[in-house]
């Protein structure tokens, strides 16, 4: 009969364990556009990339730079922020695997004795007796069977958030891999900035010198002798703003990587550093969907929805078992004899009939799924707004890039020829020294620019979600 009553009951567990009162998920529509056709770059820059989908190319791939791609190793193997992460995605396993054996009964093992003495004046003899108990037992303690799914909807919520847990882990991965990357290039753009001050400062001093001889000699007045001076002490101030930046930039990448950078792996200037893979931008915007960010959101989501479940099933009665088997005696050698067995069961059940706390509890978890269907919206926006602006810099360094060049050039020819016109003694320094000017300042710019173009092309491929290998 006991036997029967057991299957009985676990028959109807497995019968209702495929009932939950979760709502069904469905992936929310994207709330942007369905592609970039309208912001895409149209200047056929797009026909000579080697191209490919974003979520399939590693970060391996697509830097190109040997040095860089070592520097990028070192970061993922000693960088301290992703330790954390990674850490954290064990302890949310670990509560993963507690909520899942809930499911589960705990079953335990005990064995105890007990030997004592009874004195004649509370014997019912009248005479001392001594007395011996000894027991051992298996069973189940408090299990409570899920008929309604609450158990199982919290090890569905426990579930994804270990899931989502482990897409903020490659979402650190990637903004790591980004991070050094700009921080690198950087570094290469200020230590070019560096040579180009030095060798202004160099071109400045050669200039003051040749001053200096023409004012001793009274070509020139004192006048021409205090405007070369300032250039030069413009060009020191320079050299040392450049000096300190590429000593930060340089303490930057020591702190992403976790420790010292080797010296040579470090770029001399930006000129060396291999550029990254192209990318076309004509793709659709559902490439968005595959961003750990968006999955991490979108994994809150189906937990706000499992914890729904778990919600409703608490309107329910919960059922719970306590059962032990095992044998006893008054001697320890008659323990495993026949006729010593031992056995309880006690089912419980708790039938909910007013708490409003519980209603409370279900309205909370209506607004939660509300909170994380807005979060998983908002990180689809900002992540298209996050492409758009990678694609307006895309759409115009090119022609930018061109200009400057165009200008260096230009500005270029007039230091010179206003270097001959001063030499030759038709002209004054004053032109020499607008011309300096506009060249640094020209050729400044330049580097900027090819800094932009490089750190867009890491940028847009961390938008898209790229990296995470």
């Amino acid at each position: 009969m006991r036997k029967r009553f057991l299957l009985l009951l676990l028959g109807i567990s497995f019968f209702f364990s495929a009932c939950s009162f979760a709502p069904k998920y469905t992936q929310p529509e994207a709330p942007v556009p369905a592609g970039w056709e309208d912001i895409a770059s149209t200047d056929g820059s797009d026909s000579a990339a080697e191209s490919q989908a974003v979520h399939e190319l590693t970060w391996q791939n697509f830097f190109k730079d040997e040095r860089l791609k070592k520097v990028i190793e070192m970061a993922l193997d000693n960088n301290r922020d992703l330790k954390l992460a990674a850490l954290n995605i064990e302890r949310a396993r670990a509560i993963y695997g507690i909520q899942r054996a809930e499911l589960l009964p705990a079953v335990t093992a005990g064995g105890g004795g007990s030997k004592g003495r009874t004195p004649a004046d509370l014997s019912r003899s009248g005479k001392p007796s001594i007395y011996e108990e000894y027991s051992v037992s298996m069973g189940i303690s408090s299990w409570e069977i899920d008929f309604f799914g609450r158990i199982r909807n919290l090890k569905d919520q426990a579930l994804q958030e270990f899931l989502a847990t482990t897409e903020a882990e490659r979402s650190a991965r990637i903004s790591l891999i980004s991070a050094v990357a700009g921080a690198y290039l950087t570094l290469a753009a200020d230590r070019e900035a560096l040579t180009l001050a030095r060798a202004t400062l160099e071109t400045q001093q050669a200039a003051l010198d040749l001053t200096q001889k023409r004012y001793d000699v009274g070509v020139v007045n004192e006048l021409a002798l205090h405007q070369s001076q300032t250039q030069v002490y413009t060009a020191r101030e320079q050299l040392a703003r450049y000096i300190q930046q590429a000593a930060h930039d340089k303490n930057t990448l020591d702190l992403l990587l976790g420790s010292p950078v080797p010296e040579d792996l470090l770029p001399p200037d930006l000129e060396s550093v291999v550029p990254p893979q192209e990318l076309s931008p004509r793709m659709n915007s559902k490439v968005l969907l595959l961003r750990p960010d968006i999955l991490q959101a979108e994994h809150r989501l189906k937990g706000a929805y499992a914890n729904i479940g778990a919600a409703r099933a608490a309107f329910f009665p919960r059922i719970s078992l306590t059962t032990t088997f095992g044998t006893a005696s008054a001697d320890l050698s008659g323990l495993f004899k026949a006729g010593s067995g031992t056995w309880n069961f006690s089912p419980q059940i708790a039938m909910p009939i007013f708490d409003a706390r519980t209603w409370a509890a279900y309205e909370v978890t209506q607004v939660e799924r509300e909170i994380a269907l807005t979060n998983y919206e908002k990180a689809i926006q900002t992540a298209f707004k996050e492409v758009a602006d990678s694609l307006a810099v895309r759409n115009t360094i090119h022609q930018r890039l061109a200009a400057q060049e165009s200008l260096v050039h230009s500005v270029g020819e007039t230091y010179r020829l206003s270097n001959e016109r001063y030499t030759q003694g038709i002209d004054s320094y004053l032109g020499v020294l607008d011309a300096q000017r506009s060249l640094y300042g020209a050729q400044q710019g330049l580097i900027l620019l090819r800094l932009a173009k490089a750190a867009n092309q890491v940028t847009f491929y961390t938008v898209l979600g790229g990296g995470s290998e």
